[in-house]
């Protein structure tokens, strides 16, 4: 590997040119280091985040403002739930049975209204470039890692499994990476692996892969064939192995092979080892069946998998993304919410009846909320100024509301937050040391974070 990880005071200690190391000697004594130091500050195992792109009404969800004039309260009402003084909007009645397993945050805030670079701040907890500008950016190897990438350098996935999965697309439905959905400045072989299931419907029941990884051989090619053509594939690349980038692609070649040829990896990503009945509780459609999947995959021992919960086949039907500039209310409770809470509830209590609620940091995202005031077309438009996410599992203890937002749902009114302590909370929660620094292919180092750990535990 080209780049390890150490702590501020490791790094301080360390002299390349004063001790008379190599590159390569420095980065080993510090990769050591680390492991040999590094405390487990929390009880999380793996991670499953569940994005909602386009940005998710907090109004209509996670806080909503009864007592708000009607041109902000909208058409839904706050419905109670197993938490008595926690109420979350009325099309969410499965999750609000598990209440007491959440904690749901009132107080997010960032500046950028823009859908990408709102997804970067919250997918890398770092501001974007010029975050007041509409257009969003393109990946780039300077862009900060994605959280999936951070905590897939961290812990490593069993033998055959990649360390970060992305299901079941890239975030945006036309085969392109936003900045941020990569492994960035940590080099390409962090970036997670996108991976699409083989069950469920999509896009009306149209198959589109997305520019996502299918797991299915070729016509007529077995196991003992595919072993063949690795084994002379070795044969034929070992003389040119040393070349540049030659690494990188038998990195994802070898990747690749081994989730097409291990048994066991191949049991991990085969939804048909589910009985009916639990696939059906999750739901009969992508977002259903890749959270299912996502479940599946971190009991296998994959530290995080991250599922987008939109892009066109929550419900089964074109257009499903969380961007409700029109028609806000209806798209709310016929397509989006009721597969939505479904799924999520779903997830929340098979971890719980499996016992492994606790060793697993669930953690719902959006890009940002949407604003107080309805618009002409009986929609909201994109709001960073406050917006809510929720966090269960892990550690994390539930039934609880952290920050608030003022009357009309406009600015954090108490304890406000933004991603990178969200960012914090999941590392810390995870047993990441706060203080770890990563380090890019030029050996230039950068704090892992600059976030709070925010008091969920």
């Amino acid at each position: 590997m080209a780049f390890r990880f150490a702590s501020r005071r490791q790094f301080l200690q360390c002299g390349i040119g004063t001790l008379g190391f190599s590159l390569a000697d420095y980065l080993g004594l510090r990769q050591a280091a680390c492991a040999a130091s590094a405390p487990r500050a929390g009880r999380a195992k793996s991670c499953i985040v569940l994005y909602c792109w386009g940005g998710m009404s907090h109004l209509e969800t996670w806080d909503p403002k009864p007592n708000a004039p009607a041109e902000y309260r909208g058409e839904f009402q706050p419905i109670a739930t197993a938490v008595p003084g926690i109420r979350i909007g009325e099309h969410l009645p499965r999750l609000a049975r598990h209440t007491d397993k959440l904690a749901i945050i009132r107080s997010m805030y960032h500046r950028s209204s823009a859908h990408g670079k709102g997804m970067y701040w919250n997918w890398t907890g770092h501001a974007p470039m010029a975050p007041e500008l509409a257009e969003n950016q393109p990946p780039s190897r300077q862009d900060w890692p994605s959280l999936g990438a951070i905590v897939g350098s961290f812990r490593r996935a069993p033998a055959g499994f990649p360390s970060a999965v992305q299901l079941p697309y890239p975030m945006v439905d036309n085969n392109t990476l936003q900045a941020g959905e990569n492994a960035g400045f940590l080099g390409q072989t962090f970036d997670p692996i996108i991976v699409r299931p083989d069950r469920g419907r999509a896009w009306g029941g149209v198959s589109r892969d997305l520019g996502a990884m299918v797991l299915r051989r070729a016509e007529g090619v077995d196991t003992p064939r595919l072993l063949q053509r690795q084994s002379l594939a070795d044969l034929v690349d070992t003389p040119r192995r040393d070349l540049a980038g030659t690494q990188t692609f038998d990195h994802f070649r070898r990747m690749a092979n081994d989730i097409l040829v291990s048994p066991t990896v191949q049991a991990a990503f085969n939804l048909d080892r589910e009985p009916a009945q639990m696939r059906d509780r999750y739901g009969d459609h992508l977002c259903g069946q890749s959270v299912l999947l996502a479940r599946r995959l971190t009991e296998a021992g994959v530290p995080i998998v991250t599922v987008i919960c939109a892009a066109g086949d929550l419900n089964n039907s074109v257009g499903d993304h969380w961007d409700t500039h029109g028609n806000n209310f209806n798209r709310l409770k016929r397509d989006l919410l009721p597969p939505y809470d479904r799924a999520v509830s779903a997830l929340l209590a098979d971890l719980h009846d499996r016992g492994r609620l606790e060793e697993t940091l669930v953690v719902m995202l959006t890009e940002f909320g949407r604003t107080p005031r309805i618009n002409g077309g009986a929609g909201r438009d994109h709001y960073p100024l406050c917006y809510s996410v929720a966090l269960a599992g892990g550690g994390i203890r539930g039934g609880q509301v952290y920050g608030a937002s003022d009357r009309l749902g406009a600015l954090p009114a108490d304890q406000h937050c933004g991603p990178a302590d969200v960012h914090a909370t999941i590392f810390h929660t995870l047993g990441i040391p706060l203080d770890t620094h990563l380090a890019d292919h030029a050996g230039r180092t950068y704090p892992l974070t600059d976030g709070r750990v925010l008091p969920l535990f």
